[in-house]
């Protein structure tokens, strides 16, 4: 349930806006802010590439990136940043016994919660910052810098260094989880700009060019070529370049430079077992970054179109079970009640071929192509069923951002609580052994102060089930002074008295 901060395991369906691929056996690490654990883009000429021949074979051409990195290494910078975060919780007292002594109930032992810390020993955490480091570009002389949602998501102070060694303190202007992306903005201007490229004209085999901070080593380039396009990884929503180009931790939220010195890519995960370059390299094509980019800047969030199906790839013989002439397209294996496909008559077992007339050759493809159209769009999707084609009209939905809890004045992203949380899923209920319970994505305010982290499951309010935002901020509502909450964070579950309002 508490997975390491880095890691993203391999997810095997979701709804569309979703999809999800098996990943090989190992781990996708995000690629940058390797935090410790305790302590509209300026138009230039292309950069040409000059081949030379590599040494003891005159036939063989390899380019020559450092014109590119002497002309856009300037644009690179390295992002610090400091996060606040508990110390964990004591899980016993040093006598190892249980007297029933509840001296350390916070609340003191005429508190009506004093039976929830009886032979419990409490200490109240002391917060310690943690940093980490991670990389951007500047997109905007006026100060916009574009890095992963990772590299800044939470931090408390975020820090931009120059390579002429000019330090700015940056605001985060917007940050979108699913996508991966972040926008923040320094105080200053006539900054040199990276030039931003198309990803779609991309190809499979062509050099490019990293350049950002592995552990730390500010402003190293690294050099590769495309091992493969469109892969879809954890969120479904983004479809990744795949490279060989040597990426690690640090680098997270760099740049990746074609051939023309253009940005093509944001470098944000590798596939790892050990936690550090192995050949396999992700990066977010730049057209879905300034998408996203655009939106945060504009809105400070991100809304994406929603189908309402659960999907799967199409095999051979699934195809042959359903007369499908070859394995294409998107298996419906169920339908959302009450969505917009259950509305426009989808059924399970349908197999979408098409969306608005462009042939979907893997289920990947669907939750992609469906997240970057807006919410109210009707699209035209080309369905098999009963062996035969028929055209099925839908209006998309709005994706839901999972991470819903109270909203107020002061504390615009939590609540009251300053918490942001989203229902586990059913299989995330039963590997926690749980029924119900809301994932912690995020802790500010009063319940990080309390020690709540991100990755704890809230599984109940003063005594009562939680299942979703409602519930939860039903009983903060209710509550004067103080909400008792039961987390779990691993195989253990303790009380926290959180301050509210």
């Amino acid at each position: 349930m508490n997975l390491p901060s880095l890691i993203r395991k391999p997810v095997f369906a979701a709804i569309v806006g979703a999809s999800a691929i098996a990943a090989p056996v190992g781990a996708l690490y995000l690629a940058g802010a390797a935090r410790a654990a305790a302590p509209a883009a300026v138009a230039t000429a292309p950069t040409p590439v000059t081949p030379v021949s590599a040494a003891g074979n005159p036939a063989a051409m390899l380019p020559d990136f450092s014109t590119m990195v002497q002309k856009y290494g300037p644009a690179v910078v390295n992002i610090t940043v400091t996060e606040k975060v508990s110390a964990s919780f004591n899980q016993g007292d040093d006598s190892g016994d249980d007297n029933g002594d509840d001296s350390n109930n916070p609340f003191g032992p005429n508190s009506p919660f004093a039976p929830f810390f009886h032979g419990m020993p409490f200490q109240m955490p002391q917060q310690q910052p943690r940093h980490g480091e991670g990389s951007g570009f500047i997109i905007r002389p006026d100060g916009y810098i574009m890095t992963n949602a990772h590299v800044v998501n939470g931090a408390s102070d975020v820090t931009v260094r120059m390579t002429d060694r000019r330090e700015y303190t940056a605001k985060v202007i917007g940050v979108d989880t699913k996508s991966d992306i972040a926008i923040i903005k320094i105080n200053a201007h006539d900054l040199p700009t990276v030039k931003i490229g198309d990803s779609r004209a991309l190809k499979v085999g062509e050099w490019v060019l990293a350049i950002g901070a592995p552990f730390g080593f500010e402003n190293s380039a690294t050099a590769g070529i495309v091992s493969a396009k469109g892969r879809t990884l954890d969120s479904g929503y983004v479809p990744f370049i795949q490279t060989d180009v040597p990426i690690n931790p640090g680098n997270s939220g760099g740049p990746l430079f074609n051939m023309r010195g253009e940005v093509v890519g944001i470098n944000s995960q590798i596939y790892s077992r050990s936690g550090g370059y192995m050949g396999v390299s992700f990066s977010i094509p730049i057209d879905v970054a300034m998408q996203v980019g655009q939106q945060l800047e504009t809105t400070g969030h991100v809304t994406r179109g929603k189908l309402g199906v659960v999907i799967q790839n199409v095999t051979q013989g699934l195809a042959d079970s359903f007369g499908l002439p070859q394995p294409e397209g998107a298996l419906v294996s169920s339908v959302e009640k009450g969505g917009p496909a259950e509305h426009a008559g989808i059924e399970p077992g349908d197999v979408i071929l098409k969306l608005n007339g462009q042939p979907l050759k893997d289920s990947t493809e669907l939750p992609v192509e469906i997240a970057s159209i807006a919410p109210g769009t009707s699209v035209d999707l080309e369905v098999w069923r009963n062996h035969a084609t028929r055209e099925i009209s839908v209006k998309l939905g709005a994706l839901e951002d999972r991470r819903t809890a109270a909203r107020e004045s002061s504390h615009p992203e939590g609540g009251k609580l300053g918490l942001s949380v989203r229902p586990l899923t059913p299989e995330e209920q039963r590997q926690g052994n749980t029924k119900g319970g809301l994932f912690v994505e995020r802790s500010s305010g009063p319940a990080a102060e309390a020690g709540i982290q991100p990755g704890d499951v809230v599984l109940a309010a003063n005594g009562a089930p939680v299942t979703n935002a409602d519930d939860l901020r039903g009983a903060v509502e209710k509550s004067k002074g103080h909400i008792a909450l039961l987390i779990q964070r691993g195989e253990t579950r303790l009380f926290v008295p959180v301050r509210v309002g």
